[in-house]
């Protein structure tokens, strides 16, 4: 990642989405959480990339693949990326 990079990715994804007309990326994670999604975010992802949990947005839950696997076996539907 480049110095100051993030912040010109984020105006450019919502310079698109507006274009689209499609909602910005913060409107649409809190629908989402609103509607009753869990949202899990990977320990062991984030050691390796060195992200704390302060860093990240309201509402999410820390866990293992255990804890996800735990849940998407017992619901319908499960996305990950």
């Amino acid at each position: 990642m480049l110095p100051g990079m993030t912040g010109i990715a984020t105006s450019m994804m919502n310079g698109w989405m507006k274009k689209a007309n499609v909602a910005k990326l913060s409107d649409l994670l809190a629908m989402t959480i609103e509607g009753g999604a869990r949202l899990i975010a990977c320990q062991m992802t984030m050691d390796v990339m060195g992200i704390r949990r302060e860093q990240l947005i309201d509402g999410i839950e820390i866990g293992g693949a255990a804890t996800f696997f735990s849940y998407a076996s017992n619901n319908a539907i499960a996305l990950s990326f």
